[in-house]
C-alpha cells in the first residue's frame, strides 16, 4: 500500500513535464519511476511477521483514577524497521494516545506506554494493535489483514472498580464502631454482648462486672468485660433490573446501591462480621459466600464492578430462595432496591413474610429529589402542564409513601434516602441493629 508521501510525489512530479513540448513521455517516465521507488520502498520493508507483542501494567483501577498500560514491541526480523502502531482501546476505557512511531533495529525492543482513564466501571478490553511496516522512503508500507493483528495482539482487560465516593465516612462509621465495641468506654453487658476477657477492677467499674470466683482465685477483685458479638452474617443484595438503571442525578441508581453497599461491606468486615453479596434481575448476575475477610472483600469490590443495569423486571423469588436455602442462622438481609409499587408489591412483598421470620430485613432505596421538585407548583404564572405535574409527582409520591408502610407492616426497616446521605444512613441502621444485638 501507498502512503501519502507517494501521492504529493505524483502531484508534485507530473505536471512538471506538461512545461516542456513533448510531455506524454517524460509524464510516464515520471511515474513509472514514482512507482518503482514505491515498489522498491515496499520491498525493503521489514516483514510484520518478525514483530512480537508483550503487554504488561494495571489490571485494576477505581473509576474515575488513571492506569498505565505498557506494550513492549520487539524487532525480530533481522534489519531494521520503520513502523507505526495502533494500539486500540474500547472508546470507555479512556486511552489518551493510541498512534505511535517506532524506528527499530534488528533485534531491538521498544516500550510504548497507554494511560487509560476509564468512564465507566466494569471490564474494558484492549481491542486490537494495528502495525504497519514503511520502508526507509516512507512511500508505501506493508500491513496484514485485521484478523491477523487482531492475533497477535496481547490479550488485556482492564478491571475497572466502581466509584466509591463515600469511602471518606468510613472514618466516621469506625470510630462509632470502635465506642460501642469497647475500645474508646469501658466495656459493660448488654444486650447483644459476649464475653470477651477478664481484667482487674477500676474505680468506676459497675460492681455487677465483679467476677468473684476469678477474684478469689487471684486474690483480687477482677471484672468481666463484654463486647458486642461477631461473626454476624451480613447479606447485600442488589437489585440489577430496570429500576436501576434509572438516573439519579447523573447516574444510574444502581452506581449510588454499589456505593452503599461497599461501605456497609467494609464496615462490616472491619466488624468481624460475614459479608456476603447476591445481585440479581431474571437471573443471579454475582454471588459471593464464603472465604476468610481478607479474601472476600477484594471478590466481593470485583463482582460489584462488573455489575450493569437491565432492562427487566427482577424477580425477587430468585433472591428469596438463595436467601432461605442458607441454613437457619439468622443474618442482616439489606435489599437495595426502588420503592416502586409494581415491582415490590407483585414480586418482593409476597416473600416478605418467610424472610422476616428467618432473618432482619431491610429495604434500602435512593430517593430521587427530582420527584419533590416537580410536586411544588410555581410561586406564580403557573400553567396546565405545571399542575398536570405537580398532580402526577403528589401521585408518585404517595405510592411510595404506600409502599413504605406496608414494607414497615411485615416488619422492614427501609431507608428511603437522597444520593448524599444514602450510604451513611444504610450504615447507621446497620451501626444501631449491632449495638441493641438485632442482627
Amino acid at each position: 500500500m501507498v502512503t501519502r508521501r507517494f501521492a504529493l510525489l505524483l502531484a508534485l512530479g507530473v505536471p512538471l513535464p506538461a512545461l516542456l513540448p513533448s510531455p506524454w513521455l517524460l509524464t510516464l517516465a515520471v511515474a513509472g519511476l514514482a512507482i518503482g521507488a514505491a515498489v522498491l520502498d515496499v520491498l525493503v520493508a521489514a516483514p510484520l511477521t518478525g514483530v512480537t507483542l508483550r503487554r504488561h501494567g494495571d489490571e485494576t483501577v477505581w473509576l474515575g483514577e488513571t492506569a498505565t498500560t505498557t506494550l513492549t514491541v520487539a524487532n525480530t526480523s533481522g534489519r531494521p524497521m520503520w513502523l507505526r502502531l495502533r494500539d486500540r482501546w474500547v472508546p470507555s476505557a479512556g486511552a489518551d494516545r493510541t498512534a505511535h512511531r517506532l524506528n527499530l533495529l534488528a533485534g531491538e525492543e521498544r516500550e510504548v506506554t497507554t494511560t487509560l482513564t476509564p468512564t465507566r466501571h466494569g471490564d474494558r478490553a484492549a481491542v486490537r494493535v494495528t502495525l504497519r511496516s514503511h520502508g526507509p522512503l516512507g512511500l508505501a508500507y506493508r500491513q496484514r489483514r485485521q484478523r491477523w493483528n487482531e492475533a497477535v495482539t496481547p490479550a488485556w482487560t482492564l478491571r475497572v472498580l466502581p466509584r466509591f465516593p463515600s469511602r471518606r465516612l468510613l472514618p466516621e462509621k469506625l470510630a462509632k464502631l470502635r465506642v460501642f465495641d469497647g475500645a474508646v468506654v469501658t466495656r459493660g453487658r448488654g444486650q447483644g454482648t459476649e464475653f470477651d476477657v477478664l481484667r482487674e477492677y477500676v474505680v468506676g467499674d459497675d460492681v455487677r462486672s465483679i467476677d468473684w470466683r476469678a477474684s478469689a482465685r487471684t486474690h483480687d477483685v477482677v471484672v468481666r468485660t463484654w463486647r458486642p458479638e461477631r461473626d454476624r452474617r451480613v447479606v447485600c443484595v442488589l437489585d440489577t433490573g430496570r429500576t436501576s438503571a434509572a438516573r439519579i442525578g447523573d447516574e444510574p441508581r444502581l452506581d449510588a446501591a454499589i456505593d452503599a453497599a461497599l461501605l456497609l461491606a467494609v464496615l462490616a468486615s472491619k466488624a468481624d462480621d460475614r459479608v456476603d453479596l447476591l445481585a440479581v434481575d431474571t437471573a443471579v448476575r454475582a454471588k459471593v459466600e464464603g472465604g476468610g475477610h481478607r479474601t472476600k472483600l477484594p471478590r466481593l469490590i470485583s463482582s460489584l464492578a462488573a455489575l450493569e443495569p437491565a432492562l427487566v423486571e427482577t424477580d425477587f423469588g430468585l433472591a428469596a430462595g438463595d436467601l432461605l436455602r442458607r441454613g437457619h442462622k439468622r443474618a442482616l438481609v439489606v435489599i437495595f432496591s426502588a420503592l416502586d409499587a409494581a415491582p415490590i408489591v407483585e414480586g418482593l412483598l409476597p416473600l416478605l413474610s418467610r424472610l422476616t421470620t428467618r432473618h432482619r430485613v431491610v429495604l434500602a432505596s435512593v430517593r430521587d429529589p427530582e420527584t419533590a421538585e416537580l410536586a411544588r407548583l410555581p410561586a406564580s404564572g403557573a400553567t396546565a402542564e405545571d399542575v398536570h405535574l405537580a398532580a402526577a409527582a403528589e401521585l408518585a409520591l404517595a405510592e411510595r409513601d404506600r409502599v413504605r408502610a406496608l414494607l414497615t407492616q411485615q416488619g422492614v426497616i427501609v431507608v428511603d434516602e437522597p444520593r448524599e446521605s444514602f450510604a451513611s444512613k444504610v450504615c447507621d441502621v446497620y451501626l444501631m441493629l449491632k449495638a441493641a444485638g438485632r442482627l
